[in-house]
């Protein structure tokens, strides 16, 4: 029986506390290639929060094979969240939840690309959050758009056999981790 959301986050958080992370930002941007994304295509990072698995290597090396990045903005709960383009030497402002965000004048862009954060993932491509649904509202709204990929960041450490998957969990189209790039079957826009 799979434990209810409230009980694997707690558990999911406890664990990726302990997940070693020396060498992981650079084991990641080594596998940049790799993700093979569509020339130009604008990629949406993240500001890593607490112990999550830091993109901004990986970001910086997709920035440099010429993709315009840009880092998520929570608007208002319940919302879909705002991407704004980013580059390394950008002034930042603190933003909900204590993570750093672009500048509200920053250039407002639509992402095809996310480095989704996570707690936990499985194999079937099912990501557990931190429960204020702000990627899967996001991935929503951008999928019935056109095409989207959902990349998750994640320790190799955070798999986990198997989660709940509502109707509004949005699944992620790969994972990447240290081990290296794993995709899951494709998701069909809703």
């Amino acid at each position: 029986m799979i434990e209810p959301k409230a009980d694997l986050r707690k558990d999911a958080e406890q664990r990726r506390r302990t997940l070693a992370r020396a060498g992981f930002a650079t084991a990641i941007a080594g596998f940049a290639g790799a993700l093979a994304l569509p020339e130009g295509a604008v990629v949406s990072g993240y500001w890593a929060f607490r112990e999550e698995a830091d993109p901004r290597a990986l970001m910086l090396a997709l920035g440099a094979k010429g993709h315009p990045l840009a880092l998520p903005c929570v608007v208002a709960k319940h919302t879909p969240l705002r991407f704004h383009r980013w580059r390394e030497s950008d002034a930042m402002r603190v933003g909900a939840f204590g993570i750093a965000e672009p500048l509200v004048g920053a250039e407002a862009v639509t992402p095809s690309v996310l480095l989704v954060p996570l707690l936990a993932f499985d194999g079937e491509g099912t990501r557990l959050g931190y429960g204020g649904g702000y990627y899967d509202r996001t991935l929503a709204v951008l999928r019935a758009q056109g095409p989207v990929r959902a990349i998750g960041i994640a320790y190799a450490g955070q798999e986990v056999p198997a989660l709940p998957h509502a109707a509004h969990d949005q699944r992620l189209d790969a994972i990447l981790t240290e081990k290296g790039l794993r995709t899951f079957a494709p998701v069909m826009p809703a």
